[in-house]
């Protein structure tokens, strides 16, 4: 039997290696974002902890360099954090690019896909169509030889 070899094979496996690479450079983006967010999170949190100590200073005795340094302290993290946002805004635009790249890889995968698919039915046809074309000829053979 004769044995089905797709001519673009070549191309095929390049638009497998081309997605694994796209999903890499997705899952990249998508933890870069994570990472931005874990950031902005982490400012959050020092700011609460600034103002938790300017209440736990102010019931106590006024210390007016340790209150002036702890609002210092919030005003650069609401300017990090101002900062920490447009980095998030950044990191989402790259994985929304990443996730359209990678579709469209995706897409042009399983076109090629669907081509081979398609070539290995037109194989099968052609070779269902030898085969009877050979049972045809043997049959004829022998109907001829009998007469």
């Amino acid at each position: 039997m004769a044995k089905f070899v797709y001519r673009m094979q070549n191309i095929l496996d390049i638009k497998y290696k081309l997605e694994s690479q796209a999903k890499t450079i997705y899952a990249q983006a998508i933890n870069n974002l994570r990472n931005e967010k874990l950031k902005l999170q982490k400012i959050y949190d020092d700011i609460n902890i600034y103002e938790n100590e300017i209440r736990n200073n102010s019931q106590k005795t006024v210390n007016i360099e340790e209150l002036r340094w702890f609002s210092n302290a919030i005003q650069i993290k609401k300017m990090e954090e101002i900062e920490q946002k447009k980095a998030i805004e950044k990191a989402t635009k790259e994985v929304e690019l990443a996730r359209i790249k990678l579709n469209e890889v995706m897409i042009d995968r399983k076109t090629h896909e669907k081509l081979k698919e398609q070539a290995f039915e037109d194989f099968k046809h052609e070779v269902s169509d030898a085969e009877n074309k050979e049972i045809d000829e043997i049959v004829s053979y022998n109907f001829n030889k009998a007469e």
